[in-house]
């Protein structure tokens, strides 16, 4: 289940099906409602004290959080861009998260993801990434904050840093769902 919605990141999004499609899984595009996203791409620009936003790709959400279960997947991917500052007040969303964490099913986030996992309650002693300026809000929430890797497992749960983190993270990633299907 790979979770985004309109302002996900666009690379993350597209990146996280492709790589899931060519290693032999299904990935779903999960968001509140069933339609078109408008993504959007976060890059660094020399002047900018932060990220800059700018429209990135479209997609297609396959399910809304009201369609889908749990019991129906092997594992949930948190995706970030600017979507998890309104997702992680989804009633749904956040039960699915602890449904995922309630079956001891695998749960991935990367950059502003986290924020979902944080609105789930899952961060409290566990070791967690993401984007350097969300490290207040894990911390805040009980999660261990780590900055000197890309890609951070603890117990079921998997954490990476930014889309800059694709190859440490879906390394990791893959090694927690076993082989290629």
């Amino acid at each position: 289940m790979i979770v985004t919605g309109d302002a996900g990141e666009s690379y993350e999004t597209l990146y996280a099906k492709h790589r899931l499609e060519e290693a032999g899984y299904i990935g779903h595009v999960v968001a509140p409602v069933k339609k078109m996203l408008n993504l959007v791409i976060h890059d660094f620009e020399p002047g900018w004290d932060t990220y800059k936003e700018s429209p990135g790709y479209k997609v297609t959400a396959d399910y809304s959080f009201a369609e889908v279960n749990s019991d129906d997947y092997d594992a949930i991917l948190l995706l970030g861009g600017r979507a998890p500052e309104y997702l992680r007040h989804n009633h749904l969303l956040l039960q699915l998260v602890q449904d995922f964490h309630t079956a001891d099913k695998w749960i991935f986030s990367i950059c502003h993801g986290i924020q979902i996992l944080l609105a789930a309650g899952l961060a409290p002693g566990k070791k967690l990434t993401s984007y350097e300026h969300i490290r207040y809000e894990v911390e805040s929430n009980g999660g261990i904050y780590c900055n000197t890797q890309e890609a951070v497992r603890d117990g079921k749960i998997v954490t990476g840093q930014t889309w800059q983190s694709h190859p440490e993270f879906y390394r990791e990633v893959f090694n927690c769902l076993g082989t290629v299907k």
